[in-house]
């Protein structure tokens, strides 16, 4: 298993470095330092009276040179107003408020950007059309899991999950932003005032007023995953609450999406997942979630990555307004067919759980669930992980966060790693390959053999280019290097294939001695 040490490595830090950001800030007319990518946030004092969420107006306009970008404010309570911006370009920007209320109008600065520090590589976005990288061109591999209650679900449950985090070499976390039932344990803070002490149905909050608090909460874990390098892909909505949050109106959902994003888009490690379970929410129909993308694109300066999350019918995931697809799915075999139909990247982010409680999707063995990483990374793909053991009394299952007790992290991490290590942005899958393959052609080729144990293959190298080869073993998490160096063998008449490689050819190195079991993998890096 990997140590925390080697992850840091991995990320880029020491071991007693942090990737936090040195968040800048202002307040009323004084000039601010920032560091691209990082959150500058203006704070001002305005009136508190009547409903200042629905009643006041409130942004800033931010200019660098020629260009200006509108950043939404948003009421943070108590009368005071906060504006977050997070700045892509190192410069002298300058920013001006805007709002219907005179106290919060036309104050007026400037904010001096400086370069990012070595480990911050800027927020995520498509690269390549079927990958991911960051702002500064750093490749990014997502090696998900889920931990939907982490931001509202209280002590100690979230320590814990933090401290889980921190060693499980996941670098992506699905949470919730809207509050799900907590079964027996106490009841989380709620996102809006409530109008009775009950506070259970619809008509009984105020979807009109924000709580402050419960935001300002959440966000701290949004900065407790920054300061361990991992993305927060924050869902938006979802169909598990008590309260009848799913089922506010338009205008209220729209209030709501508006609210969220001013106060969380400027964090660099942010993602959208618009709902996850989607369809599961009846309440809406297929315009609504179609809106609500337009609302969160429009109204994110930063323009993070957007997704949806179904429960069985899909979502058009070719629509401009949807960056990536993350599936409900686990048939990997089908990944070459969605990039055609779609065109960008692809997110597994529910293949099962690994677990032993009674529901068929949430019992998973450790050697199953990396074994399904696997074939995600070999179908050009990727993949989150999710865990549900039966827990003791009041404790938390992993899907909603506290402690992590399976065993496929470890080998997702190792996966990951050497995902990470390979000199690509990205591994395309061999569509027409005889075994399993991924990489670039002519430079790298991953094979996974999955359930095929072999102990001799012919590999169908391309001639005249010299490889390295390593022969892995996933589950035992085992790497070896496999002496000399290999090379395709040149074709004396018609096509070589991957069945007869080797038999109508001469020359070359392909030929290779396997363990015979099932399960293995191995890589080959051109010299």
């Amino acid at each position: 298993m990997m140590t925390r040490r080697e992850w840091l490595k991995i990320a880029g830090m020491s071991a007693g470095a942090a990737a936090f950001p040195q968040t800048g800030s202002a307040r009323d007319d004084k000039a601010a330092t920032a560091e691209q990518w990082d959150c500058f946030e203006l704070t001002l004092h305005g009136p508190s009276d009547e409903n200042p969420f629905v009643d006041i107006t409130f942004g800033a306009q931010f200019r660098l040179g020629s260009r200006t970008v509108s950043v939404p404010g948003f009421y943070d309570g108590e009368g005071l107003y906060r504006v977050r911006f997070m700045p892509d370009q190192p410069g002298a920007w300058t920013w001006k408020t805007e709002s219907n209320a005179s106290a919060l109008n036309g104050h007026a600065g400037t904010l001096r950007v400086m370069s990012a520090a070595k480990d911050n590589h800027g927020p995520v976005s498509v690269a390549h059309r079927f990958h991911f990288a960051h702002a500064d061109g750093t490749p990014f591999f997502p090696f998900g899991t889920t931990c939907y209650s982490m931001g509202f679900m209280g002590e100690p449950w979230e320590t814990q999950t933090l401290d889980a985090l921190r060693t499980a070499g996941f670098n992506n976390v699905r949470l919730c932003l809207m509050p799900k039932g907590q079964g027996s344990r106490p009841e989380p803070a709620l996102p809006f005032v409530r109008t009775s002490a009950d506070g259970i149905k619809p008509e009984e909050f105020d979807f009109t007023r924000f709580n402050p608090a419960y935001f300002r909460h959440f966000e701290q874990r949004i900065l407790d995953l920054l300061r361990m390098g991992i993305e927060a892909d924050v869902i938006l909505f979802h169909p598990y609450d008590g309260w009848g949050f799913r089922n506010m109106t338009a205008e209220a959902d729209d209030r709501y999406l508006r609210y969220a994003v001013a106060r969380l888009s400027a964090y660099r490690n942010v993602w959208w997942a618009i709902a996850n379970e989607y369809d599961l929410v009846k309440t809406k129909q297929m315009s609504d979630w179609d809106r609500y993308f337009r609302v969160v694109s429009e109204a994110d300066p930063s323009n993070h990555l957007r997704s949806i999350h179904h429960s069985k019918v899909v979502y058009d995931h070719s629509k401009p307004w949807c960056t990536h697809a993350s599936l409900q799915e686990y048939d990997f075999e089908r990944s070459e067919e969605r990039r055609r139909a779609w065109g960008k990247p692809i997110v597994y982010d529910e293949i099962q759980y690994e677990g032993n409680i009674a529901r068929r999707w949430g019992n998973l063995s450790a050697e199953e669930m990396a074994r399904r990483f696997w074939l995600a990374t070999v179908r050009g793909t990727y993949a989150s992980h999710g865990e549900t053991f039966i827990t003791p009394p009041n404790e938390p299952v992993w899907s909603d966060g506290g402690k992590l007790r399976g065993h496929s992290a470890p080998r997702i991490a190792f996966l990951r790693k050497l995902v990470e290590s390979l000199p690509t942005t990205g591994l395309n899958e061999f569509v027409d390959a005889y075994y399993l393959s991924a990489g670039a052609p002519g430079e790298l080729y991953l094979y996974y053999f999955d359930t095929h144990a072999l102990a001799e293959y012919d590999f169908p190298l391309p001639a005249g280019v010299t490889f390295l080869a390593t022969l892995i073993d996933p589950f035992a998490m085992t790497m070896q290097e496999l002496p000399g160096t290999f090379t395709g063998k040149t074709k004396s008449s018609g096509n070589v294939t991957d069945e007869n490689a080797g038999q109508s050819a001469s020359g070359g190195t392909n030929h290779i001695q396997l363990p015979g079991k099932p399960g293995m993998a191995i890589v080959f890096r051109k010299v």
